[in-house]
């Protein structure tokens, strides 16, 4: 069996791309999208259907042409996310705007919107994850939206406070993000050691993961943004591995006998009480990594939102 299929055997494999073609080549149970990869989508001629139905659509609906294209926006997502969930037998997680992740009615409105929509294509929202970026403020939506059986995916994770705050709030799925946090701390030279089980990004998941276990936590952990097969193959046993298809390409070529990494510990239920705003907002802010890269993610996927938005102000 080559790697990815040894893999599979450990953790759920979730594909990171919004191409259609890719997805029906690696046969994932999930796909995630998020602004950059409906960009890139949106990009290719194959995709200018979605443009062009989305822009129809909401000129029914109305309003000013900033609402147009905000629904327009909407439902480029909607309609890719449908056509994902025709090629998988699981769920596509489908991302509101960032610009939104300080406001928590904000998201709740935006992430009731988007699953109309989705239902409004005959999708079950069950099949669909509403994806924001782990802000308090989101964390807090996100505790609203589960108690209406809307299920969230909190992404740009990076600090155990963000994880924390999830599992607190029985949010569905998290999606702390290895690559970035060894990203962060390369670029900030304070990788010691060449090693994996040093690496930061998959110590990280690996410290979420045993408090969850521990703790009897039912959030899934969904661990994200690889740079290398190494980092995936030292998080076998995660719950979800949500991996990009050239790094699903390397992980189907290789051969090498794989072992599982992650095991389940024994429940120990500590009692404590949640963590309360501030205490979330002190503990989150005292890491330095954490506080740089999730403001970095939001405003990467709002500049990139913005041009999902003028590629539809252009086609208008």
């Amino acid at each position: 069996m080559n790697q990815l299929d040894q893999l599979k055997k450990y953790s759920t494999v979730v594909i990171d791309t919004g191409n259609l073609d890719l997805i029906k080549q690696f046969n994932p149970q999930d796909a995630t999208t998020n602004p950059s990869l409906v960009l890139n989508t949106i990009k290719s001629s194959c995709y200018k259907n979605l443009i062009s139905n989305s822009i129809n659509y909401a000129k029914k609906i109305g309003g000013t042409s900033e609402e147009i294209i905000l629904n327009a926006s909407n439902k480029i997502s909607v309609d890719l996310g449908t056509e994902i969930l025709k090629l998988i037998p699981g769920k596509v997680s489908t991302e509101i705007d960032s610009r939104f992740s300080f406001n928590k009615n904000l998201c709740i409105y935006e992430a009731k919107k988007i699953i109309k929509l989705y239902e409004e294509n005959n999708i079950n929202k069950n099949r669909v994850l509403i994806k924001l970026a782990s802000t308090w403020e989101s964390i807090q939506a996100a505790k609203e939206l589960e108690k209406e059986n809307i299920n969230c995916n909190l992404t740009l994770l990076f600090s155990f406070a963000q994880a924390r705050a999830c599992a607190e709030a029985k949010v569905f799925l998290i999606s702390p993000f290895v690559g970035r946090i060894y990203d962060w701390y390369l670029k900030n030279k304070l990788l010691k050691i060449n090693s994996n089980y040093k690496d930061p990004g998959v110590k990280s998941v690996r410290k979420i993961f045993n408090f969850y276990k521990k703790n009897n936590y039912k959030t899934i952990i969904m661990a994200a943004s690889f740079r290398n097969t190494e980092q995936i193959l030292s998080l076998s046993g995660c719950d979800y591995l949500t991996i990009s298809p050239i790094l699903l390409s390397k992980l189907k070529s290789n051969n090498t006998i794989i072992d599982r990494k992650l095991f389940l510990p024994e429940i120990n239920v500590s009692k404590k009480s949640k963590l309360t705003e501030s205490e979330f907002r002190f503990q989150h802010n005292k890491d330095a990594m954490a506080v740089e890269k999730l403001s970095e993610g939001i405003r990467q996927f709002s500049y990139d939102q913005e041009k999902i938005e003028n590629i539809i102000r252009k086609n208008m």
